[in-house]
C-alpha cells in the first residue's frame, strides 16, 4: 500500500532546464524561500530585498547564514534572479520559475472545488526492469506515484484518472524494460483473493491526515476570524497550511466517492484550508510589506497576498504544475 506522506520531497528536480526547483523536505530552508517568495510575490513578480528574506526565514527559526545560503543556491539553481541598488540587493522569481509554479496552483485551487465524475474504468501501468536497472525502476515509480497512481501489485500501478499527454510524455522517456498501459474497468472476483483498486491506497491513513489536518486547523478559525492572529504568526500559519494542504492531491488524487467510506473528510478539509489561508491572507501580507519596508524604504505595494479564488488564474502561485496538479473531471 501507498503510505501516507512517504514522499520525501514535494518538488524534486526536473522542470525545465532554466530552472530546478529545490527538494521540498520538511523543514528545507530553499524550499521555505520557495514558498515565502512566490506566496507574495509571484502575481507581479515583485522584488523582495535579500535583507528582508533573512528576517522571513529567520522567523521560521533559519539562522541568518543558512539564510543567505538558501538565496544564493536558488539563484544558481535559476529560480531567483538578483538586483542591486546601492547598498540594497533584492531578488524576485524567473520567469521559468514563475511559469513553473504558478500553473500547479491551478490545481490546488480545483482540488476537491466540486463534486467530480467518475466513469468506472481505471488506467493500469505494468512494467518490468532488470534487477540491476534500481534507479531506474525507482525514476518510474516516482513519476506514477506524484501523479497520483499507487501499486496494486509490485510492478502494477494505476489511478482511475485517464493518463494524460504529460504522464505518457514522461513515462515514455524512463520505460528502459518492458511496459504497458491499459485503460479498464475492474470486474469483481468471488474470492477472498479479490483485491478492489482502490485498496492500492492506504484508505483509513489518508483519512486519518484529513481528519487531523481538519482538526488542528479548526481549532484557529475563531482566532482568525477575531483577527487575533497577526504578524509573523499570520505568516507562518499560512506557509504551514499550505504546505500541509498541497500533499492531499498526491496522496488523495480524487480517488472516486463512490469507492470511499460515508463522510470522506476530502471536502471539509478544503473549506478549512480556504477560510485559514484565504483568512490569513491581509495580516500576512501586511507583515511581509512591513519586514520589507524595515530593511528598504518604500511602500512596497506590489508584495501581495492572493485567496484560494486568484489561485485559479495563471500566474499566481507557488506550485510544481507536473506534480501537483490532479486531475479533474
Amino acid at each position: 500500500m501507498a503510505r501516507v506522506f512517504s514522499i520525501d520531497e514535494i518538488f524534486p528536480d526536473g522542470g525545465p532546464e532554466s530552472v530546478r526547483l529545490p527538494r521540498r523536505q520538511a523543514g528545507s530552508p530553499q524550499g521555505l524561500g520557495v514558498t515565502l517568495i512566490s506566496d507574495y510575490t509571484i502575481g507581479a513578480r515583485a522584488w523582495l530585498p535579500s535583507a528582508a528574506i533573512v528576517v522571513l526565514l529567520g522567523e521560521f527559526g533559519v539562522s541568518n547564514g543558512a539564510a543567505r545560503t538558501t538565496i544564493s543556491r536558488l539563484a544558481r539553481r535559476g529560480v531567483l534572479e538578483g538586483s542591486r541598488q546601492g547598498k540594497h540587493s533584492s531578488y524576485r522569481l524567473t520567469e521559468p520559475a514563475v511559469a513553473n509554479l504558478s500553473r500547479g496552483g491551478l490545481g490546488i485551487a480545483a482540488f476537491a472545488a466540486g463534486p467530480g465524475s467518475w466513469d468506472g474504468s481505471w488506467t493500469l501501468v505494468a512494467f518490468t526492469m532488470p534487477q540491476e536497472e534500481t534507479t531506474q525502476r525507482r525514476a518510474v515509480r516516482d513519476h506514477l506515484r506524484w501523479r497520483g497512481y499507487a501499486p496494486l501489485y509490485d510492478g502494477v500501478w494505476l489511478s482511475p484518472h485517464p493518463m494524460t499527454a504529460e504522464e505518457r510524455t514522461g513515462l515514455e522517456g524512463l520505460a528502459l524494460g518492458g511496459m504497458s498501459v491499459f485503460r479498464a474497468q475492474h470486474l469483481q472476483l468471488e474470492t477472498q483473493a479479490n483485491r478492489n483498486p482502490v485498496d492500492a491506497w492506504d484508505i483509513a491513513g489518508i483519512a486519518k491526515e484529513y481528519t487531523g489536518f481538519i482538526k488542528r486547523w479548526s481549532r484557529l478559525l475563531p482566532r482568525i476570524t477575531a483577527g487575533a492572529v497577526t504578524g509573523a504568526a499570520a505568516v507562518r500559519a499560512r506557509t504551514e497550511v499550505m504546505d500541509t494542504y498541497r500533499r492531499f492531491p498526491v496522496i488523495d488524487p480524487l480517488l472516486p466517492i463512490e469507492l470511499l467510506p460515508p463522510g470522506w473528510p476530502r471536502a471539509r478539509a478544503r473549506e478549512v484550508f480556504v477560510a485559514v489561508y484565504d483568512g490569513l491572507a491581509a495580516s500576512a501580507q501586511d507583515h511581509v510589506r512591513a519586514v520589507a519596508a524595515s530593511v528598504a524604504e518604500g511602500p512596497h505595494a506590489q508584495i501581495r497576498a492572493h485567496t484560494v479564488a486568484e489561485m485559479s488564474v495563471v500566474g499566481h502561485h507557488p506550485f510544481k504544475p507536473e506534480l501537483t496538479t490532479p486531475r479533474m473531471k
